[in-house]
């Protein structure tokens, strides 16, 4: 039997029931697609209920405000997703008129949609037989294949591509792609993998070899880079003050607290922080620091070491353009990154 026609009959066997699953309108489709981005989906799943019940079409989420999207999606990080899916669903109504485009091509067109994504998309909604090649793709591939290709390189990407559309089951595009990412993630795992009762041992490569654990092959990741936070969390009991990240960093269009960047600070060295004396702007306060150790707060590329410091004063403070003040039972409301959330959960109790 062929290679997709078995992971097909494994698939009809054994996959699990999900919401997307249901459908082929290319709307819940696409959100679950850039919901599952770098994301697992007992993660994700909570995600897309909540975003398919708050937004039922891509007409109420085009219409929602950038602030309702990124408060929706807290917590699920990397929220430049977010950001392109509002700006995408906004396109998709005032350009398209609601319609998603029905090719491959078409797909890849729309921000924040790539190669895997239209993919996807094209694959289920239209029947096209596109293949998908994502992280369960490739383990899969180079596994069974015994490819020693690095996944994260030109040749790599060109190799798997290449790969996946002479495999690509033309008869049942959508079942095969759903299929191969399936067994991917429940099968082929990335850590003890079921090689003992899988579907294709007799004919997989890596298990002969011995490979399993070494593919596929990544070349190791950039230099983790430290940053190190300092967060004014201003309370006089009613209000607090936040301010809007701006620029293209992390965080992009979420709240925080007036943040000071300096690895040295401490209860001492806050007050004569320029920042500091702009908002206090000579009168008496109280600092305390919210725990003595800072939060550790892990991306991809870059650690955050983060302390809170609570400063107590009744002086009217002298507020920079992106400050506000917030009222204590407002804070809630407001779209902030997860180490945030964590914190304002804790410290401003309902």
């Amino acid at each position: 039997m062929k290679f997709s026609k078995k992971l097909i009959t494994w698939y009809l066997q054994n996959k699990r029931t999900m919401p997307w699953r249901e459908t082929k309108d290319p709307y819940r489709i696409w959100l679950s697609e850039i919901i599952l981005q770098q994301t697992r989906v007992a993660q994700g799943l909570p995600y897309y209920l909540s975003f398919a019940e708050a937004f039922p079409t891509v007409f109420e989420l085009a219409s929602a405000t950038e602030e309702q999207v990124l408060k929706l999606w807290q917590g699920l990080g990397y929220y430049s997703r977010a950001r392109n899916l509002h700006a995408t669903a906004k396109y998709i109504v005032n350009e398209l008129e609601g319609v998603f485009p029905d090719t491959y091509k078409g797909l890849l067109e729309l921000k924040g949609v790539g190669d895997y994504t239209a993919s996807a998309i094209a694959s289920i909604c239209y029947d096209e037989p596109t293949p998908v090649v994502d992280g369960n793709v490739y383990r899969v591939l180079s596994r069974y294949f015994g490819i020693n290709t690095p996944i994260n390189t030109t040749a790599g990407i060109k190799e798997f591509k290449g790969l996946a559309i002479e495999l690509m089951d033309h008869e049942q595009p959508a079942t095969y792609n759903q299929a191969i990412m399936e067994f991917g993630a429940l099968q082929c795992k990335p850590k003890n993998p079921y090689c003992i009762v899988c579907p294709i041992n007799d004919s997989c490569v890596g298990l002969d070899k011995g490979a399993i654990g070494e593919l596929p092959v990544k070349l190791k990741k950039i230099k983790v880079k430290k940053r190190y936070f300092n967060y004014l969390v201003y309370d006089n009991g009613n209000q607090t003050v936040l301010q809007q990240r701006l620029g293209k960093g992390i965080w992009e269009g979420l709240y925080e607290f007036p943040l000071i960047e300096d690895e040295k600070c401490t209860v001492d060295t806050i007050p004569t922080t320029q920042t500091f004396k702009e908002m206090v702007n000579g009168g008496e306060y109280v600092i305390t620091p919210f725990k003595e150790e800072p939060i550790v707060h892990k991306l991809s590329h870059q650690h955050i070491y983060t302390r809170f410091f609570i400063i107590k004063t009744d002086t009217n403070l002298l507020l920079q353009g992106i400050q506000k003040n917030v009222n204590r039972q407002e804070i809630h409301n407001y779209p902030v990154p997860i180490l945030l959330g964590n914190f304002i959960d804790s410290f401003f109790k309902v």
